[in-house]
């Protein structure tokens, strides 16, 4: 075993691994603190690596990483009017975050520009290889790219936090949180929660919730319901920065009351790590880019290809959240984007950069995103193609009226109405399909007794099944015809529901619901949120 130890050696230099057990390069020690409060430091001068680790592991963002910055320093008792309190420790695998409390209530977070995904990681693996080449792959993230977001974001017309970069010293004032937080960069930004009526870059709301409590919501009740163009806004503006990592939990939602008594969510993107991801630009790494497609580099093309892949982890959302806005919808939404985003604007988000990191990235990032802002409405076509061809329609735990009806060649309506005792609804929502891009459509009745009434025969082109879900459900046929070909399905629960249809137009067949399809709750399963 011994004499095999200079070879795999040899062999880890050859690929441009670190050979050591110890860190690729020692933390740098902590900057001198002048008078002036502002200090000059590096985001991460160990990504620095020989060109051999980088050609194989890629060049990524690693000089802007060890390019020193100015940056002030963060004092707890000034930050706010009345200081701030830190009160809880948080963040996902990889960021490392400080939840601050303010004396009016409002809270803030402190969010580490550095990152290590290794905490992902089984124990033992932390300190091997895996975890070194784990934390050194941070590197394809910009460390000041979420800096450049607000600019751009508010352009658009997309919610935003307002980080502001900041360098954390060994302050008293963190108390039990010292030793875990002292020495390095943050961005310092408000935490969208709560009463928040007094920002406008959340709408000026006063109620902002989390994922989970506003899809709870959703679910619970037709009386609340997301501003779906406005999300759609937010999800084209997230493709054009290639921020990929979308899931659920990187939403707040901004709740606003109707006059009718509703609610309207809209969107709050949070947590831009993944924008501008640069992965690709190394042998393994492109190797492995062709496997995980999810890992979308910024490129100055937004390949039609990619557009699967960049909007993987928030697929479930785009699902449920855009299921009745039709491809016009799409195409308007994405020529409004594009024109809100001229060049000047660009430019002027660009600078709020230290000078330092505008003069290794300001070139390129102005390039790739003025061409990526001419794609957006080809990106869109593609992404609407994508929802459109398998489509999800939920309830909610209420009563609700699902409607299919028959359009002519190709094409068939669903209409879904609230369900009242005087047999008249509230319309919820409604879409014309056609089988030239849809394959099938699936209504999921989830809580409540719904009901389920199919209108004449839609085109057999079009594949359609009803769920009941729970509840006892009426499903009926109304205007038959003579065609028997049609291909609707209503799959029977067997827990009392009335079925009034010819069954050899309409098949039922009996079948066990998984627990997200059932009811609301169990809907939230498909969202990671239950």
């Amino acid at each position: 075993m011994l004499t095999l130890l200079p070879t795999f050696r040899l062999l880890l230099l050859a690929l441009g691994l670190p050979v050591s057990a110890r860190p690729a390069a020692a933390q740098a020690a902590p900057p001198v603190i002048g008078p002036d409060s502002v200090v000059q430091v590096a985001a991460g001068a160990h990504y620095n690596r020989g060109w051999l680790h980088q050609l194989f592991w890629g060049f990524h963002y690693r000089q802007e990483w060890a390019t020193p910055v100015a940056a002030p320093v963060f004092n707890l008792r000034t930050a706010v009017p009345g200081g701030l309190v830190p009160v809880k420790e948080g963040g996902s695998f990889q960021t490392q975050n400080l939840r601050l409390l303010a004396p009016d209530g409002r809270q803030y977070v402190l969010r580490s520009v550095d990152k290590d995904a290794t905490a992902a990681l089984p124990e033992n693996l932390r300190d091997g290889v895996v975890g070194r080449l784990m934390k050194d792959q941070t590197s394809v993230i910009h460390p000041y790219g979420a800096y450049i977001v607000p600019r751009l974001a508010r352009a658009a017309g997309v919610y935003h936090t307002n980080p502001r970069l900041v360098y954390v010293a060994d302050d008293p004032a963190l108390g039990s949180f010292r030793a875990a937080f002292g020495h390095a960069l943050y961005l310092f930004e408000e935490r969208p929660e709560g009463n928040l009526s007094a920002e406008p870059s959340f709408g000026n709301s006063n109620q902002v919730v989390s994922s989970r409590q506003a899809f709870g919501q959703l679910l619970a009740s037709p009386r609340f319901r997301v501003d779906a163009r406005r999300y759609l806004r937010s999800r084209l503006f997230d493709m054009w920065l290639g921020d990929w990592s979308r899931r659920e939990d990187q939403w707040r939602w901004a709740a606003f009351r109707q006059p009718d008594s509703s609610t309207v969510y809209r969107p709050i993107p949070r947590d831009r790590d993944h924008a501008f991801f640069k992965f690709d630009d190394g042998v393994l790494t492109r190797v492995i880019s062709f496997v995980k497609t999810n890992y979308q580099t910024f490129t100055r093309t937004i390949h039609l290809h990619d557009v699967e892949g960049l909007n993987r982890a928030a697929r479930p959302m785009d699902k449920s959240l855009l299921v009745y806005l039709s491809e016009q919808d799409f195409r308007e939404v994405a020529d409004s984007l594009r024109r809100a985003l001229p060049d000047e604007v660009i430019a002027e988000a660009l600078q709020v950069w230290p000078r330092q990191i505008y003069s290794l990235s300001g070139a390129e990032f102005t390039d790739k995103l003025r061409s990526r802002r001419e794609q957006l409405p080809m990106v869109a076509e593609e992404f609407y193609r994508q929802l459109a061809r398998h489509v999800e329609i939920p309830g909610t735990d209420q009563p609700e009226r699902f409607v299919v009806e028959a359009a002519g060649p190709w094409r068939a309506w669903v209409r879904v109405y609230t369900r009242e005792p005087n047999g008249r609804g509230m319309l919820l929502g409604a879409r014309l399909f056609d089988a030239r891009q849809t394959a099938d459509i699936r209504l999921f009745g989830l809580g409540g007794n719904d009901e389920f009434e199919v209108i004449g025969q839609p085109d057999r082109r079009l594949r359609i099944y009803l769920y009941d879900g729970q509840g006892q459900d009426l499903v009926r046929q109304t205007q038959p015809g003579r065609n028997a070909r049609m291909r609707v399905t209503f799959l029977d629960s067997g827990d009392g529901n009335v079925v009034r249809v010819d069954k050899r137009l309409v098949a039922v067949e009996p079948y066990q619901p998984k627990a997200n399809e059932y009811d609301g709750a169990g809907w939230l399963l498909r969202h990671r949120l239950y």
